[in-house]
Parts: structure tokens; C-alpha cells; sequence
């Protein structure tokens, strides 16, 4: 039985275990946790913001999000969130899930890396980044009370150095294609005509968030 935390479980359907058990056998411990406490985020977001979203999409959109990382679903020239949302597109498919659900749970993990676009569109697509942001990023720290942070985390714990942790996975499922890695070409034309710009850092930001590991 999954546990609940505010009201929120993760689906006791054979959907949501078959999506368990192909990430706990294929993601490292670290990101297994990682994408569970995604879950939770974001479907705690989601209920704070009272949406409506189908709670086994969500489930699989976030515990596949980061599975472009790993070396069983990472490919040679496709950007890891790409990658990750292929994987989960098939597992769905092999499910007969319906294609507009696959199309939702796809984009909802290849955008996840995208901020200011996610929040706008369909629940499942703006939770799945809002988990990914509360617990890589702690953007939205305050918006969760320490019971809730708490109980996440005791049941999928961060470990002793997430923040570097999460940083080298994400090295070390990217640094044999970084030309996938292209980022946000604006931020190239202010840096080409601005001596003053300064380039926001990815991993700055996860080192400076409230979460303490």
C-alpha cells in the first residue's frame, strides 16, 4: 500500500506498479527517489491549486522524467528529456493507453527542463515541472508546510548530497552528447550585446535552494 501524504497516494493500479517496478529495476536509487518525491510535489501542487489531473499520468510522467538518464534509455544524439519522454511514450503505448494521454504524459516530461512554458499548459504537464522545481530546484519551498517536506522525504529520502548528487547524474547522462545540450539562444544575443548580462547557472541555483542536502 502506497503511502499518503496530505491525502495524496500514488495509484494502486497495475498501470502505476508496472511504471514502479520498470524504474526501480532501471533508475539508480538517487533518482528513483528523486522522481517519487516528484510525484508528491506535484500532486500536492496540484491539489493546493485545486486541478484536476488524472493521478496516473502524473505518476508516470514524473517517475519517467528523468530516465533519459540512464544508460538503458539514453540515445546517442536526442536531449535526455527527449529521451526519457520515448521511453515513457512506449511504456504507455505497450499499455494501450490512449494516444492523447501518451501525447500529455510525452510533453509533460520533454519539457520539464523548459521553465516559464510548462505551468501554462495541460495539469499533468505544469505538475510534473512543479514536483521537478520543488525538489531539485526549491522554488516553491515556502508553498509546502514542514510536515508535508518531511514526510516526503522520510519516505523517499534525499540523500546526505543530493545537491551534487543530482548534479553529476546529470553529467554523467549527458556528457556523451553535448551537443544536445543547446540551450536558450536569447540568452546568447543578451550575453553577445550586454558586457553586464550574467548567465543564470542551473546548478547554482540547486546549490543555493532552501533544501538543506
Amino acid at each position: 500500500m502506497s503511502i499518503s501524504i496530505g491525502g495524496i497516494r500514488i495509484p494502486d493500479t497495475k498501470l502505476a506498479r508496472g511504471v514502479t517496478e520498470l524504474v526501480r529495476d532501471t533508475a539508480s536509487e538517487l533518482l528513483f527517489n528523486h522522481s517519487s518525491r516528484v510525484y508528491y510535489f506535484g500532486a500536492i501542487a496540484g491539489q493546493q491549486k485545486g486541478l484536476t489531473f488524472d493521478p496516473e499520468l502524473l505518476y508516470t510522467g514524473a517517475m519517467f522524467h528523468d530516465m533519459g538518464l540512464t544508460h538503458r534509455h539514453s540515445s546517442a544524439d536526442e536531449r535526455f528529456e527527449v529521451d526519457g519522454a520515448n521511453a515513457a511514450r512506449d511504456f504507455l503505448r505497450s499499455h494501450g493507453i490512449a494516444q492523447a494521454d501518451i501525447d500529455t504524459v510525452w510533453t509533460a516530461i520533454a519539457l520539464h527542463t523548459t521553465p516559464g512554458i510548462p505551468q501554462h499548459m495541460h495539469p499533468v504537464v505544469a505538475l510534473v515541472t512543479a514536483g521537478v522545481e520543488m525538489d531539485v530546484l526549491g522554488l516553491t519551498y515556502r508553498h509546502y508546510s514542514d510536515a508535508e517536506r518531511e514526510a516526503v522525504v522520510k519516505a523517499f529520502p534525499r540523500s546526505a548530497h543530493f545537491k551534487e548528487d543530482i548534479i553529476q547524474a546529470f553529467y554523467d547522462g549527458i556528457k556523451h552528447k553535448p551537443q544536445t545540450t543547446f540551450g536558450n539562444v536569447k540568452a546568447d544575443v543578451l550575453a553577445d550585446k550586454d558586457p553586464h548580462f550574467h548567465r543564470g547557472n542551473f546548478c547554482e541555483v540547486i546549490r543555493c535552494s532552501h533544501w538543506k542536502a
